[in-house]
């Protein structure tokens, strides 16, 4: 069977129109799935807002949440209980000292209540380990109480 040059020039159009059709669709398929994350991280940030409005503690902006956090925590669930954070909590928890005169002090239960909600929205299967972690340390009602003045 012959080939006249049209169809041959013909089945090249073809295969050309099968490959952009694929690649529009491959490119369909990811901006899909990237505005379903989008979507996800929106609704996290919300979850968010309302349970940290309702403790109490100023709420940033939904833009904000989802930039910073995204749908999976981003870094506050990447590990929250390795050594690492602890160190960091109880560094932020001194005196503000630096070198030998630099020591722990007791700190307000608030100051980790607010990562205790990140966790509980973004990461519930990590809230334990890190709940074990804060249990261990030790911490006061001591912001209200200078804030309001009935300190001495």
């Amino acid at each position: 069977m012959t080939r006249s040059p049209m169809a041959s020039r013909h089945r090249w159009i073809y295969l050309g129109s099968i490959v952009l059709l694929v690649a529009m669709l491959v490119a369909g398929l990811l901006s899909f799935s990237q505005l379903h994350a989008t979507d996800r991280a929106a609704q996290q940030a919300e979850r968010l807002s309302a349970r940290l409005s309702a403790a109490g503690y100023p709420v940033p902006t939904r833009d904000q949440l989802t930039h910073t956090l995204g749908e999976d925590g981003g870094a506050v669930c990447a590990d929250p209980a390795n050594a690492l954070n602890q160190a960091q909590w109880t560094y932020g928890m001194s005196n503000g000292a630096g070198g030998p005169g630099q020591r722990p002090v007791p700190s307000d239960q608030e100051i980790l209540r607010a990562e205790v909600i990140v966790l509980s929205v973004y990461c519930p299967d990590r809230l334990a380990a890190v709940q074990d972690r804060i249990d261990d340390l030790d911490l006061r009602d001591t912001v209200r109480a200078w804030a309001t003045g009935t300190r001495s």
